[in-house]
């Protein structure tokens, strides 16, 4: 044992044990997240407990969320104290309209049986407001017709409701598509008035002009509107269904309010498959509902992308320029190494203060600066001088701007001094010689750079909160309007909406399952772009590995 400690064995297998415990911990926190954030996509079963409430049964019908057990004192007939472990259930009842509430604690010693059972004939139906509803489908009315409840009628159902789901969409492409092209336009139309009545260029050709531009949108949006009053009254006319809930009261609900509707004890394991791809797939395209608890997360998926694709076009030019310039032409010294400390230091400075920095030099200084050259018509109400898409990207390209000029230095560190010789004994240039020798050869060490970038700029969520993420964007920060990237707009991001949602939301149990969701898409993502860059690394290292030699 003392010659295999003197032989320096042990430290080897101490690294290796810590290397294992920390991918078992990397896989196991992944594989907890993928569990938790895909099974809210599953159809789950619904059951139905009958309770005792004061001598009389109480039914309660709802899908088993969680499982716990809470110790209870009690006594027996001697009149000895005892404790023991009670089997607690959270159920989700759904009804919050009815109930106030979409979850319930019950004990499973208020159970009149402890046999768990399904519910017989139940429909879920998740409706657009108030969350699910839970019950027996009484009856459907279409164009004032009362059908009951079969599996023809379920067709029409399904298919009435399928026309509903068109009818909003179409709905939803008119108003933030073609009124919202409209309103676009008339914002800049009342922006350009304003600044040229500003400027004594407001002439009367110019205001008529204007009027006949003005006139003409106004049209096409009362078009427009008249289109919305058809389709708006058609899907009024759909119809509804009725169910009957626990305790035998009846529920209305219209056909239009409704997002899907299902029989989840009914459904078969193909039928299950097809419930949760596209789950899987509403939950990528839809917009959020119900202050994010429900609904998608496609605003912020899109302003996720945009901002990192925003900070690596802002970062990387600047990183490897700046590496370029301190390990090929700057001059060893003292200011060169302070100029290397601080960008080391500056690697482990908090977030949150670049986000500081964020909102007082770029939102106020320079955004503030831009209005006062530029947009001064529109003051007193900000253009630039307020938090947005293009200063939460130059934040995060200030952020991880040390890890891209180490990454690169690094690189262009292990290029031989022997290929920049022999580039200018042939007769090239300094420049030319780092352009089309030394820098070919820093691209794996760059890429590298590029891919830690981009996976802590799409995880950060504290300096974000300062210089442009809210909690719900009324638009996009892409749209078919030139200049079609808005770069004074706010957006959301999956970051942000993992906090909001995890920590912000009103209805904590409801939000938990998107928290995981979410996490698991940003996951996702990350590791994407990550595996993309490795990619295209590995493919640079092995086209420019026989230069080395």
């Amino acid at each position: 044992m003392i010659n295999w400690f003197k032989k320096g064995e042990h430290w080897i297998w101490f690294s290796a044990s810590a290397v294992s415990i920390s991918v078992v911990l990397v896989v196991g926190l992944v594989l907890m997240i993928a569990y938790k954030g895909l099974a809210h996509f599953w159809p789950h079963a619904v059951y139905e407990f009958n309770l005792n409430n004061q001598g009389s049964v109480e039914q309660v019908v709802g899908e088993i969320y969680d499982t716990k057990y809470k110790e209870v004192s009690y006594q027996d007939e001697a009149g000895i104290a005892h404790k023991a472990q009670v089997k607690q259930y959270l159920i989700k009842v759904g009804n919050r309209d009815i109930y106030g509430i979409d979850f319930r604690w019950i004990s499973a010693n208020d159970l009149v049986s402890q046999t768990l059972k399904k519910a017989d004939n139940i429909f879920v139906l998740e409706r657009y407001e108030w969350g699910n509803v839970y019950g027996k489908l009484n009856y459907i009315q279409i164009n004032g017709h009362k059908y009951p409840v079969n599996a023809q009628n379920m067709t029409l159902v399904k298919k009435t409701l399928a026309k509903s789901q068109q009818l909003r969409g179409k709905i939803k492409h008119i108003e933030k598509m073609d009124i919202g092209s409209i309103n676009y336009d008339l914002e800049r139309l009342r922006l350009d008035k304003k600044k040229l009545r500003l400027t004594g260029s407001f002439t009367t050709d110019k205001q008529a002009e204007f009027a006949e531009q003005s006139q003409l949108l106004n049209k096409q949006f009362e078009q427009f509107q008249k289109q919305l009053t058809v389709l708006y009254s058609q899907r009024k006319a759909l119809g509804e269904v009725v169910l009957t809930i626990a305790g035998g009261q009846k529920v209305h609900v219209q056909i239009k309010n409704i997002v899907k509707l299902w029989q989840p004890n009914e459904m078969s394991l193909l039928e299950e498959l097809s419930f949760f791809f596209q789950s899987m797939g509403h939950f990528l395209i839809d917009d959020p509902r119900e202050a994010n608890t429900e609904g998608g997360i496609f605003p912020a998926i899109i302003g996720t992308i945009t901002m990192v694709i925003l900070m690596t076009i802002f970062v990387m030019p600047l990183g490897v320029v700046a590496a370029v310039y301190m390990s090929e032409y700057a001059k060893e010294g003292f200011l060169l190494r302070l100029v290397r400390i601080s960008i080391n230091n500056l690697a482990g400075v908090p977030s949150i203060v670049f986000g500081i920095f964020g909102l007082g030099f770029f939102v106020y200084i320079l955004g503030g600066s831009i209005d006062d050259l530029f947009y001064s018509y529109a003051q007193p109400s900000p253009t630039f001088g307020t938090p947005g898409l293009l200063w939460a990207s130059l934040t995060m390209a200030l952020l991880t701007l040390p890890v891209v000029i180490v990454s690169t230095q690094e690189g262009l560190s292990r290029v031989p001094m022997s290929l920049r010789e022999g580039g200018l004994a042939l007769g090239a240039t300094r420049s030319e010689t780092i352009m089309k020798i030394v820098l070919p050869m820093s691209l794996p060490a760059i890429m590298t750079g590029l891919i830690l970038a981009v996976a802590r700029a799409a995880g950060e969520v504290a300096p974000l909160m300062l210089v442009g993420v809210v909690k719900l964007a009324p638009e996009l920060p892409i749209d078919f309007n030139a200049p079609f990237v808005h770069l004074d707009r706010k957006f959301m991001h999956l970051g942000f909406q993992i906090y909001d949602v995890g920590f912000q939301s009103p209805n904590v149990e409801a939000s938990q399952p998107l928290v995981y969701a979410t996490a698991l898409l940003l996951i996702v993502i990350i590791v994407s772009l990550n595996v993309g860059a490795i990619i295209i690394r590995n493919r640079l290292r092995e086209k420019y590995k026989s230069l080395s030699h």
